[in-house]
């Protein structure tokens, strides 16, 4: 497939009964892209199936915290991204775990995925959507850019790897 052709997935919020899939989609993101991430591989190697379990049920509903999957025509998950807010009722939210699966990238799947974040965040009642981008993944600054999100000149050591810096970036809802 050339990535540069729109790829038809649906993105839909993670189901309170897919913990075992989130664990693997999680997984294959921290082993591609390990330096996009604050967790690490190995770290998250060690969940329980319970916490695994546990973080699909708290993501699947309510309006503390969402996960979404971007599921081809051939129900494969090509993406995910997340919401949370970070004291659970804060009018901001926290933009994470976003991934797209290489065979997806420059395809369109990245931007829906942000797309449905910032629909639930506003659906939740968030004025605010904030992120960090690991200074220098290009790729990932220019989607959030091209989504409306502007620096706001915090920088921070990336937790899985001090040695690279992240940058904070935010969009008004």
């Amino acid at each position: 497939m050339d990535n540069h052709d729109l790829v038809s997935v649906t993105v839909r919020r993670i189901r309170p009964d897919e913990g075992e899939l989130l664990r693997r989609v999680r997984l294959a993101a921290l082993s591609d892209s390990p330096a996009a991430f604050g967790s690490t591989y190995s770290r998250e190697l060690l969940l329980s199936d319970d916490e695994w379990a546990d973080r699909a049920r708290c993501s699947a509903s309510g309006s503390e915290r969402a996960l979404f999957f971007a599921v081809d025509e051939g129900e494969s998950v090509v993406g995910l991204a997340g919401g949370y807010r970070p004291d659970g009722t804060a009018s901001d939210v926290e933009l994470i775990s976003m991934w797209t699966d290489p065979s997806a990238r420059r395809s369109g799947v990245g931007r829906q995925l942000v797309d449905a974040v910032i629909e639930w965040s506003r659906s939740v009642g968030a004025k605010r959507v904030d992120l960090w981008v690991t200074k220098g993944n290009e790729p990932a600054e220019r989607l959030y850019r091209a989504t409306g999100f502007v620096e706001t000149g915090d920088c921070q050591p990336l937790p899985s790897d001090p040695c690279r810096d992240e940058l904070r970036m935010s969009l008004v809802v």
